[in-house]
C-alpha cells in the first residue's frame, strides 16, 4: 500500500509539552522524520499542549492524579484529530494507552543515569545532617533516605530551569535530573556529575522518547517505523512489564533498567518503602525475545518478598 507522506501544505502535527525539553524532544522527532524523507521541517508544524501536571506545579504528582496529568491532554487531542503524533518521556508514560493509540516507536535511549545537582557540594555523602534534598520523584526520595536518613527531602517541581532557580534561593542545598534531560538541553555541564545505576537504579525508561499516534493512522505508522529504535524497544518492552506487573505509578517508588548483553537481556529491578526504611532489589537475565517475561517475573518475584502494604505512601 502506498501511504502519502506530509507536504508542507498539510504538515505532520507533533503534538507536545511546551517546556524546554519537551520541545527538544518534538524538535529531535521533527528532524529525525525530515532526515528519514528527505522532507523540509515545513512540513511538520509543532503544537504545543498544557497538561494539567504542567499547570499545577505546587503539589506532589500522588495527590493530583499521577502519570497521566502529563498525558491525558495530549492523547485527548490525538483522538480529536488536533494533532498527528505525540512525543513523550517514556518516564512519564503510564503502562497501558487508551482505546485507538498505539505507542510502538522509540528513538535512540540516552543516558539513563540520574544527575547530582548542587552548588555547593559533590554528592550526597557530603552534606551535613538535616540538609534539604529537592525532588519530587517518589523512588529518587526513598533511594536518598535508604542510604542517607539523616538528611531531610523536600518537594521540588518544575522544569529544569525552575528547579535550578529553586536551588539558587536555597529552598534545597540539592536536587536530582535526569542526565538524559541535560544532554539533550545541550546543558550537561548542570550536572556535578552523573550517579552510576549501582548507587541509583535509575526510573523505568529513564532516558527514552517514546512517540504515540492514532491505530489507525497508517501514514504516522509508516514514517515512524523509519525512526524506531529496536535496541530500546527491546530495553523497554523489559522495563514496562516489570512495571505493569508492580502497577507502577507516581504513588509508588519503583526504579528498573534493562540492559542488552549480545542475545542476552539483563533487567534490575528495585522497590522501596516510599519513607525510605526498607528496599528490596533483583535481577535477572534471559534471551532477547524473552523481556516481558522477565519483567514480569521479576516483578512477582519482588512482589512476594515485599508482602501486603509495602507500597502505601500515607504517613
Amino acid at each position: 500500500m502506498t501511504v502519502t507522506m506530509p507536504t508542507p501544505a498539510a504538515p505532520l502535527k507533533i503534538g507536545t509539552r511546551g517546556s524546554p525539553l519537551a520541545l527538544a524532544q518534538a524538535n529531535e522527532t521533527r528532524d529525525r522524520l525530515a532526515d528519514a524523507f528527505d522532507l523540509p521541517h515545513e512540513a511538520f508544524q509543532i503544537v504545543v499542549i498544557k497538561t494539567t501536571g504542567d499547570r499545577i506545579i505546587d503539589r506532589p504528582l500522588k495527590e493530583i492524579g499521577g502519570k497521566g496529568l502529563f498525558t491525558r491532554e495530549i492523547e485527548e487531542a490525538m483522538l480529536s484529530g488536533e494533532i498527528d503524533i505525540a512525543v513523550h518521556s517514556m518516564k512519564d508514560m503510564p503502562v497501558l494507552q487508551p482505546e485507538g493509540l498505539m505507542l510502538d516507536t522509540y528513538l535512540p535511549r540516552e543516558d539513563v543515569r540520574d544527575a547530582f545537582v548542587s552548588p555547593r557540594y559533590e554528592g550526597l555523602a557530603g552534606l551535613p545532617e538535616g540538609a534539604k534534598v529537592g525532588t519530587s520523584s517518589l523512588r529518587r526520595k526513598a533511594q536518598v533516605l535508604v542510604k542517607f536518613p539523616h538528611l531531610e527531602v523536600v518537594e521540588f517541581r518544575g522544569n529544569v530551569q525552575t528547579r535550578l532557580k529553586k536551588l539558587d534561593d536555597g529552598v534545597a542545598e540539592c536536587t536530582f535530573l535526569a542526565m538524559a534531560g541535560l544532554n539533550r538541553l545541550g546543558q550537561p555541564e548542570v550536572a556535578v556529575g552523573a550517579v552510576d545505576t549501582e548507587d541509583m537504579l535509575p526510573a523505568v525508561a529513564q532516558g527514552a522518547i517514546g512517540i504515540e499516534r492514532r491505530a489507525d493512522d497508517s501514514r504516522a505508522a509508516e514514517m515512524l517505523a523509519a525512526i524506531h529504535d529496536v535496541e530500546t524497544g527491546k530495553r523497554l518492552a523489559a522495563e514496562r512489564s516489570f512495571l505493569a506487573t508492580l502497577d507502577g505509578s507516581c504513588e509508588t517508588p519503583i526504579a528498573g533498567l534493562a540492559e542488552l548483553q549480545g542475545d542476552t537481556i539483563r533487567l534490575r529491578g528495585e522497590v522501596l518503602r516510599p519513607d525510605g526504611s526498607e528496599s528490596i532489589s533483583d535481577e535477572g537475565e534471559a534471551p532477547v525475545e524473552d523481556g516481558a517475561k522477565l519483567g514480569d517475573a521479576l516483578a512477582r518475584g519482588l512482589l512476594e518478598r515485599a508482602g501486603p502494604g509495602f507500597f502505601d505512601w500515607r504517613e
